[in-house]
């Protein structure tokens, strides 16, 4: 099982809007990978915005973080403060309920 892990600094005050673009836009980019599993995305009180993916082979991850990062420069740009970035890699540790 491997992550591909996105983040970004939002401007304050946009969760809502970025919620909406990325169920509309991002999840079925993502979705549409070759092993996909889950996605999930964070919005912490400092408006640092994080986007997990779940595929069952890196080289997937890989291509998921692409495809995101290219999405997110041309759809989210007016909401983040900054620009995205994109790391991904095996889960080592992980349980459910």
């Amino acid at each position: 099982m491997y992550a591909a892990i996105r983040q970004a600094k939002a401007k304050s005050g946009s969760a809502e809007e970025l919620a909406r673009r990325i169920k509309d836009g991002a999840v079925p980019i993502i979705s549409d990978v070759d092993g996909f599993r889950a996605y999930y995305v964070v919005y912490a009180g400092d408006d640092t915005v994080t986007a997990i993916s779940i595929f069952d082979k890196f080289e997937q991850a890989e291509e998921a973080n692409k495809r995101a990062i290219a999405w997110i420069e041309k759809n989210l740009g007016s909401l983040l403060a900054g620009h995205a970035s994109a790391a991904a890699g095996p889960v080592i540790v992980h349980t459910l309920a």
